[in-house]
């Protein structure tokens, strides 16, 4: 547990820091990152205006910088993160814990909102988070839902996380949800998994699967791992992410996101 964003992006930066970040420094914002080069950087921000539930965008940095202003009073976003994922050409080549080496004076980068931040609220409720109690990443799943394509991005899988909640906490985790549409907002799903194309909830495409006990259903919200997806199919010469559930964490509260 970190008692601030700010502990944790030191800890990140000094590679101690390499599990997933949900749970960890709770209240603070949590986001998904997107470095594309400036060429890339508009379509990737209409694709973000055009599919807003999985690509929320909280900051869109300088070109060339990797500084943060809105989200975290000067963060680094080549070294703040636990871990990355480098893309070449709709190939994943890398996994590195930091990207100084890798960073060029054209680069753009998107931090989009991420469900990790409405869990405080979440667990305010009393509504537990499965996979914090098991101690694994949040389960990820490809859906057959599609995307609105967007310049060279083309149409690609909506990519949702699912938390397994009782009919009625399943209800009021879309109450509270809803109220957070910076991060993703209300449930894009809730139930039979088959109807948005998940066939088997025990082996998620990313992170762990958890149990689902008798009487839960699962809950599905968008996910901001989408764009990665878009990377693979739309094969951007270079394209930079965070590995899945390991976030950049800012200094602004959760509360600052909810209408």
């Amino acid at each position: 547990m970190y008692r601030s964003a700010k502990e944790l992006r030191s800890a990140a930066r000094r590679g101690e820091l390499t599990s997933h970040t949900s749970g960890l420094a709770p209240g603070f914002v949590q986001a998904n990152l997107v470095i594309l080069p400036r060429d890339w950087a508009y379509d990737f921000l209409l694709f973000a205006q055009r599919n807003p539930k999985p690509c929320p965008i909280l900051e869109v940095g300088e070109e060339g910088s990797p500084v943060t202003v809105e989200t975290a009073h000067e963060a680094d976003i080549r070294t703040d993160v636990p871990l990355y994922r480098v893309y070449e050409a709709g190939e994943l080549i890398d996994e590195p814990r930091d990207i100084g080496r890798l960073w060029r004076r054209d680069f753009v980068f998107f931090l989009l909102g991420c469900s990790f931040t409405f869990e405080t609220a979440l667990k305010d409720a009393g509504l537990a988070l499965r996979h914090q109690e098991e101690k694994v990443t949040v389960p990820m799943y490809r859906t057959s839902i599609p995307c609105r394509p967007a310049g060279r991005f083309r149409s690609s899988p909506l990519v949702v996380s699912m938390r397994p909640y009782p009919p009625r906490d399943a209800i009021k985790a879309v109450e509270i949800t809803r109220e957070f549409p910076a991060v993703h907002g209300s449930p894009v799903h809730l139930g039979d998994p088959q109807a948005i194309g998940i066939g088997d909830l025990g082996i998620p495409d990313w992170g762990n699967a958890v149990r689902i006990r008798p009487g839960e259903v699962p809950v599905f919200w968008a996910c901001g791992v989408t764009p990665q997806l878009a990377a693979l199919a739309s094969k951007p010469p270079i394209m930079i992410t965070h590995a899945p559930g390991h976030m950049f964490v800012g200094d602004r509260r959760g509360h600052e996101y909810r209408l």
